[in-house]
């Protein structure tokens, strides 16, 4: 998500190149000698393999993995989860390749996106249900697709139109980026991506100032008459310790109700409070704390307060803490951490799949895809909670090897239990037996075993 690598390359070729026509000698490089690699939700990766070519600079991810949950539901499939889809299976998760273009200022940005999140990312977007074409078929294939220009003004303005990465939420959409495997509430329920417009600012070294004009939230399409607006401000300290950033947003994305607004906050403070790096003991330390509060307001739900004439209260609330050490000159590196997160409305959550799927049907979309679907009505209560701690090995920057372990609970039935959602027997091939019901269960114990490669 956040490839700062590759702004700080393009910042500096396209200043250079100006320099050239207009005479000016200095370069002005946005977050120039502050230390990324630590941060959650970031490239590690201290000298990446392409960074010295001149027009283009290639991109290549895979993700890997295999996961257990204790719940053993008999379809495998995993409930509440954008990065896993399913249990006791190999699954190649994602992969993408790509890369970035610049040339004289135009630049463009194109990344494909393969692997079962290319259908669990975009399942929840209702957007492509609006007239004809097949939105979620045309642009599920690609995580980021845009093209702009670079300004060499102050520290550089980048202006892009296109499929651009959300940072709502901390984490990274991208796996190798992230301190934890199977994020948290807050960053899972809120969007991995945007469809728009969006000016990248850098008034100074340290600050990154990024208004967005787009269809809506996390949506291929746009649900009403009125876009998505929403900005991003990131600040980072000289010494390379300190990272805060705020993401805020206003749209209206309840399909067909256009009468009800949606406003979001996303706030983040990363700090790194030890740090030696060539230490063959603990090579450094580092927390990330997370806080996000949103609403819902007209159309028939009234934010913060139930009102008898407004509606219920429809709002979210939630928030992740996780902190991370690092051993042996930053080849393991050890994390803990959770979150908590209420949705009264649940129009944050990320719904059940299967027989218990409130979504439409691509096949019929006057009805939803499930014969019994997870109620998600104004005034629903929806509360979830989590843990998870993991070990990493990564003996170059190109490659992670992870172990996690993660406890999730909700305040009603959520989770895939041993029942699955599928069918009694687990497949969709098998007609459902009349007092078969889809097996959802308050809590979920797993183990994540992962692969993450970048290059």
């Amino acid at each position: 998500m956040k490839k700062v690598f590759l702004v700080l390359a393009l910042a500096s070729r396209t200043i250079c190149a100006m320099a050239q026509d207009t005479t000016t000698t200095t370069e002005k490089v946005p977050f120039d000698g502050i230390d990324q690699t630590w941060q959650n939700g970031n490239d590690r990766r201290e000298n990446p393999a392409f960074q010295d070519m001149k027009f283009f600079t290639p991109s290549i991810m895979m993700d890997i993995n295999y996961t257990h949950s204790f719940n053993r539901p008999n379809d495998n499939t995993v409930v509440g989860s954008t990065a896993l889809a399913r249990n006791n299976e190999v699954e190649l998760s994602a992969l993408h390749f790509g890369g970035d273009f610049y040339y004289k200022g135009a630049r463009a940005r194109v990344m494909t996106q393969f692997g079962t999140r290319s259908i669990v990312v975009p399942r929840n977007d209702y957007s492509p249900y609006r007239g004809q074409y097949q939105l979620a078929n045309a642009y599920r294939y690609l995580s980021e697709a845009y093209a702009g220009y670079h300004i060499n003004k102050w520290y550089g303005i980048n202006i892009d139109a296109g499929l651009f990465m959300s940072y709502l939420g901390l984490n990274s959409y991208y796996q190798p980026e992230n301190w934890e495997y199977q994020a948290s509430f807050t960053s899972d329920n809120t969007p991995w991506f945007f469809n728009g417009l969006r000016v990248q600012i850098f008034p100074t070294k340290n600050l990154k100032i990024e208004p967005w004009i787009i269809n809506g939230w996390q949506s291929y399409g746009k649900f009403n008459k009125m876009p998505g607006f929403g900005f991003n401000i990131t600040y980072m300290s000289d010494n390379s310790n300190l990272k805060v950033l705020t993401n805020d947003y206003y749209g209206t994305d309840a399909a067909g109700i256009p009468e009800r607004k949606r406003f979001h906050s996303d706030n983040s403070l990363l700090i790194r409070y030890y740090n030696k790096p060539k230490s063959k003991g603990i090579s450094r330390m580092a927390f990330s704390l997370t806080g996000d509060v949103g609403f819902e307001k007209g159309g028939g739900v009234n934010g913060f307060k139930d009102s008898d004439k407004n509606g219920p209260a429809q709002y979210f609330l939630s928030g992740m803490f996780y902190n991370r050490v690092w051993f042996n000159r930053n080849r393991f590196a050890w994390t803990v951490g959770g979150g908590v997160m209420t949705n009264p409305g649940r129009y944050l959550v990320l719904y059940p799949t299967g027989q218990a799927s409130p979504l439409p049907n691509p096949a019929d979309p006057t009805k939803t895809e499930g014969a019994f679907p997870f109620s998600a009505n104004p005034g629903d209560k929806f509360k979830g909670w989590d843990m998870s701690t993991n070990f990493d090995y990564m003996p170059n920057q190109s490659i992670t090897f992870r172990f996690e372990l993660v406890n999730r609970h909700s305040n009603v039935p959520y989770f895939a239990g041993e029942g699955g959602v599928t069918s009694q027997t687990g497949y969709t091939t098998t007609p459902l037996d009349p007092d078969w019901r889809p097996d959802l269960v308050k809590s979920e114990t797993r183990f994540i075993l992962a692969a993450l490669f970048r290059l």
